[in-house]
């Protein structure tokens, strides 16, 4: 994890900066998530952390790497849904919805902390403010995916990359791992195409285009925005939809 995250790197730590940026902490609310137990396990890249299927009894918390959601088809076929970084719970809804009806897979090297259901239970039961905010946190993450099925299904396939590009740049800097317009981007070519529903040639030719129009370049896994006004207008990138404060 990037030490521009702060000093303290602890799992709570990284879960109060996170929902910090989307709803109002006290120190009352700072302290109880202190006091969750976590235990932290670091799993290989193209490694399922939870897998479809599985009903499991904790969450968990992204502290460093990227990870995404999918479903997978009889025929091999996979759609990736969302991507997380540090500082994202993305199987949070796992308290309420008994069985995973999708797969986590860490991208790269991904280390998580896991806190079990009971000590989350306890948490948001003892302490409604905290609850508030992780719900507000799953409603996000909510539009997000509706974003998504904007892009699957209106966008054309340069804005779909543009339009990732944009969020993934805002949500980086959000948690301080994206700044002057770069960041790392640890996704296969596969991988960024089964996100935007696209062939890897199809998805290939509209990183080329953006390319081409100046807007941004890709080396060695690094993003390098170099024109970002004409990529949030090729993307129609609103970013009021990810409701940061």
């Amino acid at each position: 994890m990037s030490d521009a995250l702060g000093s303290d790197q602890s799992p709570p730590a990284l879960l109060i900066r996170k929902l910090a940026s989307t709803a109002q902490l006290t120190d009352r609310d700072r302290g109880a998530i202190g006091t969750l137990p976590f235990t932290v396990r670091t799993f290989p890249g193209r490694t399922s952390i939870v897998h479809e299927g599985d009903a499991p009894k904790q969450c968990c918390l992204i502290l460093d790497g990227w990870a995404y959601r999918c479903r997978t088809l009889a025929n091999g076929q996979r759609q990736i849904f969302a991507f997380y970084v540090p500082g994202d719970m993305p199987d949070i809804e796992s308290l309420h919805l008994h069985v995973m009806d999708q797969g986590l897979v860490a991208i790269a090297q991904t280390t998580v902390a896991f806190v079990a259901h009971k000590d989350m239970r306890a948490l948001i039961q003892s302490n409604t403010n905290v609850a508030m905010a992780l719900w507000r946190d799953t409603l996000i993450d909510a539009t997000r995916c509706r974003e998504r099925v904007i892009s699957l299904g209106r966008r054309q396939a340069v804005g779909r990359m543009a339009h990732l590009f944009c969020e993934m740049y805002v949500r980086l800097r959000t948690v301080a791992l994206a700044d002057d317009l770069r960041y790392l981007l640890p996704l296969t070519q596969a991988e960024l195409a089964d996100a935007l529903g696209l062939s890897s040639v199809h998805a290939n030719r509209s990183l080329q285009e953006l390319r081409k129009m100046g807007l941004v370049t890709l080396h060695r896994r690094e993003l390098i925005i170099q024109d970002w006004s004409g990529l949030a207008t090729t993307a129609e990138f609103d970013p009021s939809y990810l409701h940061l404060i």
